[in-house]
């Protein structure tokens, strides 16, 4: 297994504005996320509401503050 590669911001912040990736804050707590969530982020529970309609391709990246 490889170790996958560290996502510079300004490229990340890119793509989510584009649409092209998906945000996703790694915390389940929702008084956490809306205390750390960043602009275009969605929330554990929402990613996990999402998750059976995404598209295998699609580029999600996860954080936690």
């Amino acid at each position: 297994m490889s170790v996958p590669e560290r996502a510079m911001v300004d490229e990340v912040y890119r793509k989510v504005t584009d649409g092209a990736a998906l945000l996703v804050c790694a915390y389940d707590d929702d008084d956490k996320f809306r205390g750390v969530h960043l602009e275009g982020a969605v929330s554990m529970a929402e990613f996990k509401t999402k998750l059976s309609g995404l598209d295998k391709n699609q580029e999600i990246f996860f954080y936690c503050a």
